[in-house]
């Protein structure tokens, strides 16, 4: 999806402009329409903050992580000319209040849909790879997030802050987020992985993780749509039965379903039919489940390489904390409706920096969006949300054509094939202090 129609489709008879109608060429205005009207929020009310202003405040407290929302809505202007310049503070908790979260989370998803539709992406053997991964989040320690979100306890009761789980789709080829799920701390990163089944798209490979091995998910995922396949690490303690043998290491195994799941799962067969694959790396011999069991369309030799990208949503997730967030840990809202569209502000954000990285890649085969430097990228687009000239509509073409040459130039270097140091278990604590040798006298 590019921006630059929507720079071309400005009337070119404004003499000035002001920097929300700029920041609207960025987020499309008929998606912030829809949002609102779906939100039920929209009103023909002139205000001298207007909604589209509050969103991007909410979109703001990402993309200037070390100020506050009064800071942001200052800096970028994006309020109603008027006899006092600045906005209230208490103007923007209000308007935060009348947004709502689910404004900006209809937001979000129709910009997700929007980007993944009109951009061509790269395919393995005829399908998109996307990956579904968990993190965590924690909000302000207060007690109505602590009754509505939970946090991890022990015997003594809730010993951190409390928590927020989400659980992501994401195309790993430009790590941009197709949907989100979160909800409170207790609830399970399955639950939230089958709310993902409605944004699963037709001709994709979903990457899971270990832990994700659920016969009723997987079931419900291949039969979302067209080829909507599914591949994750076998269990050690994986119960099968080989149908046929494709090859010493290729195998066509019945998986048998539990009663318990075939009562939770509406439809779930008795026996399923997945593909075991076995491959080593390095010395070390893994295995695969999947539902790729065309020998022809999906070889062997490309099977051994592809779970490898599963790891891109995890390098996702640290540009979103550690690149938007500054490492910064906790959310910065305090009431949990506020918590849940500051978490769906931090999507939107994200996914609009990397829909520019896209962008800037549009005609170069060569190079991936994953290889740009996040972090560059970001600083980039929030200087053009800043400081372009605002005052000649017709030159901010040009400007967004400067802003992905620039971009371009942030290529990352080639990723290590292998480790420098190898994984080890960490050594487990012990309560008990260590006792110094002392020296034998004589």
């Amino acid at each position: 999806m590019s921006f630059i129609p929507a720079f071309e489709d400005m009337p070119s008879f404004l003499d000035d402009i002001n920097t929300l109608d700029k920041l609207k060429t960025i987020l499309d205005p008929d998606i912030l329409e829809q949002a609102f009207e779906y939100a039920g929020v929209a009103t023909v009310r002139r205000r001298r903050l207007p909604l589209e202003a509050v969103m991007w405040s909410v979109i703001g407290m990402s993309l200037f992580r070390n100020e506050t929302v009064w800071d942001i809505a200052n800096r970028l202007d994006i309020s109603l000319p008027g006899k006092n310049k600045l906005v209230a503070p208490s103007a923007l908790v209000q308007g935060r209040q009348r947004l709502g979260f689910e404004a900006v989370q209809q937001t979000f998803q129709l910009l997700a849909n929007k980007a993944f539709s009109t951009q061509a992406f790269e395919h393995w053997c005829g399908l998109n790879l996307l990956a579904v991964d968990g993190v965590s989040f924690r909000t302000q320690d207060n007690e109505e997030n602590r009754a509505e979100f939970g946090s991890d306890s022990n015997q003594f009761g809730e010993v951190s802050y409390p928590q927020i789980r989400m659980c992501s789709l994401m195309e790993v080829s430009s790590h941009l987020l197709l949907d989100s799920s979160f909800d409170a701390r207790r609830v399970g990163e399955m639950t939230l992985a089958q709310r993902l089944l409605p944004s699963v798209p037709d001709d994709s490979l979903t990457l899971f993780d270990r832990g994700y091995y659920s016969l009723g998910l997987l079931h419900e995922w291949q039969n979302q749509g067209s080829n909507t396949h599914w591949m994750l690490p076998a269990r050690k303690d994986l119960q099968y039965q080989i149908q046929s043998k494709l090859s010493e290491n290729d195998h066509i195994v019945t998986l048998s379903t539990s009663p318990q799941a075939r009562n939770k799962f509406e439809g779930l067969p008795g026996k399923l039919t997945a593909r075991l694959t076995t491959y080593q790396v390095g010395g070390k011999r893994y295995r695969v489940l999947s539902s790729l069991i065309d020998p022809i369309r999906f070889p062997y030799d490309e099977l051994t390489e592809v779970y490898t990208q599963r790891w891109e949503i995890e390098l996702g997730f640290r540009e979103m904390k550690q690149g938007l967030h500054q490492s910064k840990h906790i959310l910065r809202s305090k009431k949990p409706d506020m918590v849940r569209q500051e978490l769906w502000g931090l999507l939107l954000a994200y996914n609009l920096i990397r829909i520019v990285m896209i962008d800037a890649l549009k005609d170069n085969e060569s190079i991936t969006p994953i290889q740009l430097s996040f972090s560059q990228s970001m600083r980039q687009v929030v200087a053009f949300l800043m400081f372009t000239p605002i005052h000649s509509p017709s030159q901010l073409p040009n400007h967004y054509e400067e802003l992905l040459t620039t971009l371009r130039l942030f290529v990352l270097p080639q990723k290590a094939p292998d480790r420098a140091y190898p994984r080890v278990v960490r050594r487990k604590p012990t309560k008990y202090p260590h006792k110094r040798k002392m020296p034998i006298s004589s």
